[in-house]
This record gives structure tokens, C-alpha cells and sequence, in this order.
């Protein structure tokens, strides 16, 4: 029979688990969003691969805790320059997409 420790360690490993699960799924569709948002002003995201940052919890717009995450990847506008670019998600939505100052090659 279970105890209150191990109930309580079982809550806790399932929220991770689940968490985690949550994670995966939402680091993929930030990297399909940040690809995109690269392809569109024609600079290469680079290494394939967004970083969680920073994350907690935020009210979206009907009042509703969900979590806010911010996401960090590199890009390059030319061949050796490297620059940073950052992404907004609140919940399951992507707001933003941000990139840094960099230079607009010619085409």
C-alpha cells in the first residue's frame, strides 16, 4: 500500500514527466516557427535547434495560468556571422519572433 511520500514522489515524477512531454512538443513547433520567420528574410538558422531560456507561469489574455517560455537560437546572414534571435510562446501559441541587428545581403 502506498504511503503520503511515495504518493507524493509519484505526483511529482508524473508532473515531470509530463512536463517534459509538454516541452518536446512545443520546442518543435518553435523551431518550424523560427525557420519559417528565417526563410522569410532569407538568413540561415543555424545548428537546426532553439534553446529553452527561461519559462514560468503567465495569465494569456482570458486570465488563464499558462506558460510562458522564451526560446533562443543563432542565425547568419552571411557565411560567418552569427546572431541571435529569441521567441516568444505563451501556452501552445507562438507570439514572437525576434532577431537581432544584422546585415541584409545583396541579392
Amino acid at each position: 500500500m502506498l504511503n503520503w511520500p511515495d504518493l507524493s514522489l509519484l505526483a511529482l515524477i508524473v508532473l515531470g514527466a509530463f512536463y517534459w512531454w509538454n516541452d518536446q512538443g512545443m520546442r518543435q513547433r518553435v523551431l518550424v516557427a523560427c525557420t519559417r520567420h528565417c526563410q522569410d528574410r532569407e538568413v540561415q538558422l543555424l545548428d537546426q535547434s532553439v534553446s529553452l531560456r527561461r519559462f514560468w507561469l503567465r495569465r494569456d489574455e482570458w486570465g488563464r495560468l499558462k506558460f510562458w517560455r522564451l526560446y533562443e537560437f543563432e542565425f547568419a546572414s552571411r557565411e560567418n556571422d552569427r546572431y541571435k534571435g529569441r521567441a516568444v510562446t505563451l501556452g501552445a501559441r507562438v507570439l514572437d519572433i525576434t532577431l537581432e541587428p544584422y546585415p541584409i545581403t545583396g541579392s
